[in-house]
């Protein structure tokens, strides 16, 4: 399985991203110097799709293939995309406070810890819809590891579209995120701009 293993604060600086986007409480003292040169708009384009890329932990094909399933949806392509993109269930055990970076996360289900609806599911990419209960399966939350996570995680907000517990580890998708729920600094527009190209 290919992994993307680019150190994560080199990666934040080269795209101009905040690591508390990914749930990084880092900070880089480094400052990036870029040449005077003007970026294409090829290059602004580009950048934006690194970026969504990186901060959801995608490789190029899943995330192309996630656009042309965007682009065949009901509405624009790019708010799809983004809706798509928040409702893998890697970034639902995030976005719930159940893992504190993205990365985390993906690990937790690789490794077979959460259940969605009473079911073991242990592929990130899994689409969860509007009404599912993920949790952490009870063997699990005795591990150290779930007790660090609830501690790191207390004053973490869930967003409206969803309602978690961290005491017991469970959760509910209420709905369907809209693209206006959506924080993350990302230019949709310049990603449908690039593929349609």
């Amino acid at each position: 399985m290919a992994v993307d293993r680019t150190p994560i604060l080199k990666r934040c600086r080269s795209l101009d991203l905040e690591p508390a986007v990914l749930g990084v409480n880092k900070k880089s003292k480094r400052r990036l110097v870029r040449s005077s040169r003007k970026v294409s708009e090829y290059g602004l384009q580009l950048r934006e799709k690194q970026k969504a890329k990186f901060i959801y932990g995608m490789l190029e094909k899943p995330f192309r293939n996630l656009y042309e399933k965007a682009e065949r949806m009901p509405g624009q392509a790019g708010p799809n995309l983004m809706i798509l993109l928040e409702s893998r269930l890697d970034n639902v055990v995030f976005r719930m406070g159940f893992a504190r970076t993205r990365r985390e996360a993906r690990q937790i289900v690789d490794h077979k810890h959460v259940l969605v609806n009473g079911k073991c599911v242990n592929i990130p990419s899994y689409k969860v819809s509007a009404g599912d209960k993920i949790e952490i399966r009870e063997k699990s939350k005795s591990l150290q590891r779930y007790k660090d996570i609830a501690e790191a995680n207390k004053g973490v907000t869930t967003p409206a579209w969803m309602e978690s517990s961290l005491d017991s580890f469970s959760g509910t998708v209420l709905e369907r995120p809209l693209r206006e729920q959506i924080d993350v600094p990302v230019n949709e527009t310049l990603i449908v701009e690039l593929y349609s190209k």
